[in-house]
């Protein structure tokens, strides 16, 4: 029992220590590309053939459609063709590499180049812990979420809707869900897209907590409109995107792909579909704002052509995202993707394999911003408590592998090797002692003890030990600081807008 208690207060002594980890990962790796150049340029001419030929529908929104007749490109109805070239001209002026700036500094996280971040999973409307089982998610799930990603130093990321506050009226949810992101969390968040009044109540909130000239001068929002493949751009995403990029905030455009139903049935179709797609949509949002920051998104799912259900973990998932990161690099963005994926309905070994799969797999291919990271359940239809803690563990794991190896004078440790010498151990030497808590990487998850041991502490299956990490970061939850009159002029809009919009006090 003693022993028991020592190592808990051990590992609570390493968390206390790394409260406030590194914002993001900065790699140290290579990437693995799948698209040798002759295959680029085979992508790319597709890609420009469709545009050309076909083009892209952009809906419901005449003003997009004069901005792109007045810059010259082909406007019929609601089609627009580009000539060959033409959109990656206009691309050039996003940046490659910017920062997403959080209410803390610390927490601010770059968006491009070396950096790689995980980010929570986004728009589920249930959620899934060992207790409860599988039930519609409200705000007190959103808020205990956001919370437990706040205190996770492997989640780099607030993200956005972690979880449809069902019990909430749709038109008011997106500001309960960004005044969460701002009073539970310092990291950075993302912006409601679902209406432009609701894009424009985010940049209003950011603005109050961060002030009106930093935001008109800073990224602090980051936000993902998906085209509704394949070759359409509706106008409730266009307007967001519009609003987003006028304000100089980022805009991830990600084509939602069911492959085999909303593309072509094989990789190198869809990487033509979905670079087409970020192509015309990237350069609306540099015509509306030249330098306004903007990523490449993806999201790739294949359909099973057995049973039409989306598939999840496979290797056509990870051979996409290794072919778009080489186009992304190509157009000079930084590049989006998913994460921990799953169709598991529970926190089981399928979860555990194909998320794992999915994600090593966006870690190799060098996205900078892997969305759905943590919580995946049910094909993203489910958030899991559980699940959160458990992806959270391989994210820090995986990063630990993105940053390389350490081949410093400290790590060749010479100095141990003339301390022990032949047929010695290296357990006590002065090396080992110095560099034992930062030598080897040692999640929380996982249970490397003796089968006795295990059964001595009462047999724990990981996800149970999951259910306990969880209700101990709640508990010992403290929310970040915040001015107390930023705090009321936030709760403040957020009842104002409230009753505006719905004609009832918050």
């Amino acid at each position: 029992m003693l022993e028991r208690r020592g190592r808990s207060a051990r590992m609570q002594e390493r968390r206390t220590k790394t409260n406030l980890a590194a914002p993001f990962v900065q790699r140290r790796i290579g990437l693995v590309s799948l698209i040798d150049e002759e295959s680029v340029a085979i992508i790319e001419r597709n890609a420009d053939r469709i545009l050309d030929e076909i083009g892209m529908d952009f809906r419901g929104d005449p003003e997009t459609l004069e901005i792109f007749k007045a810059a010259g490109a082909r406007v019929d109805r609601e089609r627009v063709r580009f000539d060959p070239g033409w959109c990656r001209e206009k691309i050039k002026t996003a940046p490659p590499v910017f920062t997403q700036h959080a209410r803390n500094a610390a927490r601010s996280v770059q968006i491009g180049g070396n950096a790689q971040l995980f980010c929570p999973s986004f728009g589920p409307p249930f959620v899934h812990d060992m207790e409860k089982g599988r039930r519609y998610a409200t705000i007190h799930d959103f808020r205990e979420i956001t919370k437990l990603h706040y205190s996770l130093n492997a989640v780099h990321h607030s993200g956005g809707v972690v979880v449809e506050p069902v019990d909430l009226p749709v038109p008011v949810r997106h500001l309960h869900m960004a005044h969460s992101h701002l009073t539970l969390s310092d990291k950075p968040f993302m912006g409601a897209v679902t209406a432009p009044q609701r894009a424009r109540d985010t940049i209003a909130m950011a603005k109050l907590a961060m002030g009106d000239d930093f935001v008109d001068q800073n990224c602090v929002l980051y936000s993902v409109v998906n085209t509704n493949a394949p070759l359409v751009m509706d106008e409730t995403m266009l307007w967001a995107l519009k609003e987003y990029a006028k304000a100089g905030q980022c805009t991830v455009v990600s084509p939602f792909v069911l492959g085999g139903a909303m593309s072509p049935v094989t990789v190198a179709a869809t990487l033509a579909q979905v670079l087409a797609e970020v192509m015309a949509c990237v350069s609306l949002i540099q015509l509306i704002r030249p330098g306004a920051p903007a990523v490449f998104g993806t999201f790739f799912s294949p359909l099973s052509l057995r049973t039409g259900a989306p598939t999840f973990g496979t290797p056509e998932g990870t051979q996409f995202q290794m072919c778009a990161k080489t186009l992304a690099d190509r157009l000079g963005l930084p590049f989006h993707s998913v994460g921990a994926l799953t169709a598991s309905k529970v926190p089981d070994a399928q979860a555990g394999y194909e998320s794992q799969s999915q994600l090593m797999g966006a870690v190799m291919a060098g996205v900078n911003f892997i969305i759905h990271a943590t919580g995946c359940l049910e094909g993203l239809l489910t958030t899991g408590y559980e699940k959160i803690i458990m992806d959270a563990d391989r994210c820090a794991a995986l990063a630990r592998f993105a940053q390389g190896i350490d081949f410093s004078e400290t790590a060749q440790a010479m100095e141990a090797f003339a301390e022990i010498g032949p047929g010695g151990h290296f357990l006590g030497a002065a090396h080992t002692r110095e560099n034992f808590e930062s030598a080897f990487w040692m999640g929380d998850m996982s249970d490397n003890g003796t089968y006795e041991q295990w059964i001595a502490e009462g047999g724990a299956w990981q996800h149970d030990r999951a259910s306990a990490r969880v209700k101990q970061i709640l508990g010992d939850y403290v929310a970040p600081d915040m001015d107390i009159a930023i705090r009321e002029s936030l709760d403040d809009f957020v009842a104002r807008r409230s009753f505006e919009i719905t004609g009832e006090k918050a």
